[in-house]
């Protein structure tokens, strides 16, 4: 009798331990089948100009969200209409829940790095979500994207850092 339920404890743990394993394979899968989609559907990027048109029109099929780190630098000037999230609690539930899925959400930051980081996971989690092509370096000419974008800039002349021109490939199977 101890041998039939040993052996069901053992199954029931293997599958308790073998769960999270499989959770990983389809949360990856998920994120790789979205991220796939990238390439053909504009790399989910909007221009400045795209998006200055869809203003000046009405057009209301749309959010802009600005996800930059400091509520202060939204209160300093934003894209008219946006509504503030830092990127950083865009994917909680409580803000997920504010998100609306029939409208494209545009994440606007400084430079374009930090709009891109909530992307996927909003694409992946079924919302219409997508960036502005360098962010407010491309929105506004004095930004303190620009400036950030300039400083590195300059940086790199200075320094010249090293290229290499051989490549190491990671071909498909």
């Amino acid at each position: 009798m101890k041998k039939p339920i040993v052996s069901v404890f053992i199954i029931i743990v293997a599958l308790f331990l073998a769960a999270p394993v499989f959770a990983q394979d389809d949360i990856a899968k998920k994120l790789n089948d979205e991220l796939s989609k990238g390439p053909e559907e504009g790399h989910w990027w909007v221009s400045a100009e795209e998006l200055s048109m869809w203003l000046k029109t009405g057009k209301t099929d749309f959010i802009v969200l600005d996800v930059r780190p400091s509520e202060l630098a939204f209160k300093k000037g934003h894209i008219p209409g946006a509504i503030f999230m830092p990127y950083h609690k865009v994917l909680t539930p409580e803000n997920l829940a504010k998100l609306p899925k029939d409208k494209k959400i545009v994440l606007v930051c400084n430079t374009g790095q930090l709009q891109s980081l909530p992307v996927l996971g909003l694409r992946v989690l079924g919302y219409d979500a997508a960036t502005l092509t360098l962010g407010y370096i491309a929105w506004q000419k004095d930004s303190f994207g620009s400036q950030q974008a300039q400083s590195v800039s300059e940086k790199a002349a200075k320094k010249n850092y090293p290229m290499q021109s051989e490549s190491i490939i990671f071909k498909e199977e």
